[in-house]
């Protein structure tokens, strides 16, 4: 019996109308796809989500269908501008909402920067460590006009950084999603425990 794709969340977390996360982000998802994976594309400039309040209960059907295209994922990747050092408000606000879901899931950083984006991604692996979470051992960065151009990569480092992301997020990304469902089911003591249904 085959196994079903690896299923693959990208989060555009930018609302910068021509952003250029959001163009990388959409790049990567096509190469995902063509490697055999599901991918689903969270823009949070088309599919804005509330300020985070932990007083508030989101009980919409819009939101309940988030969290379940949140839930499905295995793999996140994760795109952002660098906003004075940092990853954006936007998703740090979609982070706050889907801490729960994260858990044993593999996250993959990519962050538009002329700074490299070094902070950025590890305030990124940090939220996932919060959040039981893996992460790829380096995250992508990127600067625009010199890696990535008119709606195009323009620098072959940056095509050769983005291939080895594509193919480690599906190759690792599957193996961890196999272990996280094996852990789910099981009677292991492990840090998965704590999510059995």
């Amino acid at each position: 019996m085959t196994e079903s794709p690896l299923n693959v969340l990208a989060v555009a977390g930018s609302l910068h109308r021509k952003s250029v996360t959001r163009i990388v982000i959409n790049h990567i998802a096509e190469k995902l796809r063509a490697e055999g994976c599901a991918v689903d594309v969270l823009d949070l400039q088309t599919e804005p989500l509330p300020m985070y309040n932990p007083d508030t209960s989101y009980d919409t059907p819009e939101f309940h269908a988030l969290q379940k295209r949140v839930d499905k994922a295995d793999v996140l990747i994760l795109g952002t501008p660098d906003y004075h050092g940092s990853f954006s408000s936007t998703l740090k606000n979609f982070l706050d909402h889907f801490w729960h879901e994260f858990a044993g899931k593999l996250f993959a950083t990519v962050v538009a920067s002329h700074e490299k984006g070094l902070t950025a991604t590890d305030q990124l692996r940090t939220v996932a460590r919060q959040c039981y979470a893996w992460t790829l051992p380096y995250g992508i960065s990127f600067a625009e006009n010199t890696d990535f151009k008119d709606g195009q990569v323009a620098s072959g480092a940056f095509e050769k950084r983005l291939e080895m992301m594509i193919r480690d997020a599906r190759v690792y990304g599957s193996l961890i999603a196999h272990q996280r469902r094996t852990d789910l089911k099981c009677q292991d003591h492990c840090f998965m425990a704590r999510h059995r249904k």
